[in-house]
């Protein structure tokens, strides 16, 4: 429940102590015989009605005694006996159906044992009798009315979450359904490609001809995209990394660039979330940079902070701050995967040249 619904239902509360005492206060200026003790006797019994939720029993004893002892004074009316009956009512919805009874009974004897017993006495005990029949009642209905309600709600948030279930489940499963297509249709022209240039290689050095570099780069760059879709395809299957920046660094230097690691702090695992984040973001900055920055130099730096891992890669290349690059679908899912940690990322050109990836991830989210 929230603070403003809380707030509501205090109000609400007190406004319903407020009218029933303003009722039986109403009726008792009719009579000539109430004195100023009547009625600081009928709003001390009304106004505790207002703090019915908390301690029904104890507003109920409140209720019972102040209203007896006003019927014992001052003979009063039916009217009288709203307050006990609103309190008997709150404690049978309660829970406390023989101890509202009890209260009943003892507001109806003190009722009856005010005045000589006549006719009209006893009809009008007998009245009240009813009410406090219908008020034991009608509090017992509302118990079970309000425990049919929470078996409902109940029930509805297990039916939501029953469907929520089913549905990551059949995104898991499309999940995996596009990742085998992409891994058949992109392994297979990857495959050839990979072939082609084993194939060139191969005559070359049968000729005793030159390799050309360019010829050497498809080939590893064919085995390690082959490499990358499988690694892919396991991920959607296990959801877990399939490396560190480490070696990702020693993929780029393989490659041809000029890549510079720096670690910081205390290097420790991590969970598996932050892990696969880190991975994703290295491998997507040592990306960009490879297609976009050209010959540069690139620094990576892990920093293990105590509630925070920082990662930042920055390159030397061409990139200027009065041109910044439009953001990708790399750059779009790397900021995906820092929001949904609550982390923070930059990904912006250096002022004096270059470009800046800098994302620090939670550790104590994870």
């Amino acid at each position: 429940m929230s603070a403003d619904q809380a707030l509501l239902k205090r109000l609400a509360d007190a406004a319903l102590a407020v009218v029933i005492g303003a009722l039986t206060v109403s009726a008792a200026a009719f009579d000539q015989d109430t004195t100023p003790l009547d009625h600081a006797l009928i709003v001390a019994g009304s106004l505790a009605l207002a703090a019915y939720r908390k301690a029904p029993r104890v507003v109920l004893a409140v209720t019972t005694a102040a209203l007896s002892a006003y019927a014992l004074h001052a003979q009063p009316g039916p009217v009288a006996a709203l307050p006990v009956v609103a309190a008997v009512h709150t404690a049978a919805q309660a829970g406390h159906r023989a101890v509202g009874a009890a209260a009943g009974a003892v507001f109806l004897g003190a009722y009856l044992a005010a005045g000589p017993v006549t006719h009209g006495t006893v009809e009008r005990t007998a009245l009240l009798a009813g009410w406090f029949l219908c008020a034991v009642v009608s509090g017992l209905a509302g118990r079970n009315w309000q425990a049919y309600l929470r078996q409902t709600e109940q029930r509805a948030l297990e039916a939501e979450r029953t469907r929520e279930e089913a549905a990551l489940r059949r995104a898991g499963e499309e999940r995996l359904r596009i990742a085998r297509e992409l891994h058949d249709s992109l392994t297979h022209s990857i495959s050839i490609v990979k072939l082609q240039a084993g194939v060139a290689v191969h005559l070359a050095r049968k000729r005793g001809e030159e390799i050309s570099p360019a010829l050497l780069a498809i080939q590893e760059a064919g085995g390690e995209a082959m490499r990358e879709l499988r690694a892919t395809l396991d991920i959607l299957r296990t959801d877990e990394p399939t490396g560190t920046p480490a070696l990702l660094v020693e993929r780029a230097r393989a490659a041809g660039l000029t890549v510079d690691l720096t670690v910081t702090g205390r290097e420790r695992p991590l969970a598996a979330t932050v892990d696969r984040a880190a991975y994703r973001i290295v491998q997507e900055a040592l990306t960009n940079a490879a297609r976009h920055a050209g010959p540069a130099k690139i620094a990576v730096q892990l920093d293990y902070g105590e509630g925070e891992l920082t990662i930042r890669v920055d390159d030397d290349g061409t990139a200027e701050p009065s041109c910044p690059p439009a953001e990708g679908i790399g750059l779009t899912g790397m900021r995906e995967r820092v929001t949904a940690l609550g982390g923070t990322l930059r990904a912006a050109p250096r002022e004096e040249g270059g470009f800046s990836v800098r994302a620090g991830l939670p550790l104590e989210h994870a």
